[in-house]
């Protein structure tokens, strides 16, 4: 077929330089070696006359004017000279084909990108095998107009030929993929691509995206599994990263891995020791059910807190410790403090840590203060009803030791009283 077509075409006269032009394009190609750009367009310049030149000459010099243009860092005239190079009728294939791949390049450069594009897609129709890199320059270019979704084939498309050509597919390429999936929020996609990244290119941001990616698909397993992976390997340095560790395991229910990060990060000063942090590290103790370690933390959460939140917090620990004193303290500090969301559970806590301490008629003060709460108010009358037989029961018990007491003194007396007889 193609003999066929070549034999159909009317016979061209074979196109080549004069000797005179020649000597002339090598004399400016060896001024523009020894950096004389000047004299080489100069030279270039006064060789270039349409009248005197075949088109096949013209393009020739057109040809080195661009070279020495871009070679000057002046591309909108090697833009200009690359234009007029392939609007001669009778270009070389070749030659033309060469010159607008080398101006939609320029043209990305000038960040006219639209044109860029324009100019890719008829370098397509002419290139029927292209290599990896043209289809690259064109997602490059769908970037900068935030065409993301049209950037997907021409990447894929990159990475096929390399694979075809053996050839390595390159780590920016898989970056540029990811971006346009994650904009489609194609996240599963950003999941594999994530994947190969870390195989070959194993990198801190790399296991932050796959999380955002496990994030965003509901895969909590492997959204704590792809952090823990970054934290073995000493990936997490910011407060953010570390925390964010420790709310995690949190999550997977490991409260006891979170507390010693937190404790230990807290410790190295990685990780402030706020009322934030240190709330943080008093509910993973306790989630841990180790109380007692929890105590330091809510002391100092409590201290730095300007509300009575976590002393409240507080008292209800030193209560599951049974350490009441402790408990009243802190729990009265929480409500001098204010700012309690459920005050009438506080007054409950207090007057449970009262009772504790047989402080019946505080106890049955503060159960009263929270009974003024609708919904506190039936424990609290229970709390009240216990206390009031207590207190009555502690009476007939003291009324009945008062009564034994007084027949064994009346017994003594009459036996000393007998023997005395």
């Amino acid at each position: 077929d193609e003999r066929a077509e070549r034999d159909a075409q009317k016979t061209k006269q074979a196109q080549a330089v004069s000797k005179e032009v020649y000597d002339k394009i090598t004399k400016a190609q060896e001024q523009d070696d020894a950096k004389d750009y000047q004299g080489a367009l100069r030279a270039l310049n006064n060789l270039y006359n349409p009248d005197k030149l075949t088109e096949y000459e013209q393009a020739n010099v057109l040809n080195y004017i661009g070279f020495v243009y871009y070679n000057m860092e002046d591309v909108p005239n090697a833009i200009k000279t690359y234009e007029k190079m392939v609007a001669i009728p009778s270009l070389e294939p070749q030659m033309g084909k060469q010159t607008m791949y080398t101006l939609a390049q320029l043209y990305t450069m000038e960040e006219n990108y639209q044109k860029a594009l324009s100019t890719l897609d008829r370098w397509f129709l002419l290139e029927p095998n292209p290599a990896p890199e043209p289809f690259v320059l064109k997602a490059q270019n769908l970037y900068q107009l935030q065409r993301y979704k049209d950037m997907i084939e021409p990447i894929e498309n990159a990475m096929r030929v390399a694979r075809e050509r053996d050839k390595p597919v390159k780590e920016d390429w898989y970056v540029l993929l990811n971006f346009a999936y994650f904009q489609d929020e194609n996240y599963r996609e950003v999941r594999d691509i994530q994947k190969i990244l870390l195989e070959n290119w194993p990198k801190k941001r790399y296991w932050f995206s796959l999380a955002g990616a496990y994030t965003e698909l509901g895969e909590d397993n492997n959204l704590i599994a792809s952090y823990g992976a970054a934290h073995d390997q000493g990936m997490l340095e910011k407060e953010s990263e570390l925390v964010t560790m420790a709310q995690l395991y949190m999550q997977a229910e490991v409260p006891y891995k979170a507390a010693t990060l937190l404790e230990k990060e807290m410790e190295s000063g990685r990780v402030s020791k706020n009322a934030k942090n240190y709330r943080l590290l008093s509910q993973a103790w306790m989630l841990s059910m180790e109380d007692e370690r929890a105590v330091p933390a809510l002391k100092e959460a409590a201290r730095l807190s300007d509300d009575g939140e976590l002393d409240v917090r507080l008292g209800n620990t030193y209560l599951n410790l049974g350490d009441y004193d402790e408990c009243i303290s802190a729990v009265q500090s929480g409500l001098r403090k204010g700012g309690l969301k459920n005050a009438d559970n506080a007054q409950i806590s207090l007057g449970m840590c009262q009772y504790n301490k047989r402080r019946y008629q505080a106890a049955i003060e503060a159960f009263r203060a929270a009974a003024k709460t609708p919904r506190s108010r039936k424990v609290s009358q229970q709390w009240i009803s216990v206390i009031d037989a207590e207190v009555e029961r502690n009476e007939q018990i003291r009324l009945a030791q008062e009564a034994a007491n007084k027949k064994r003194k009346e017994v003594e007396a009459r036996r000393q009283k007998t023997d005395r007889l």
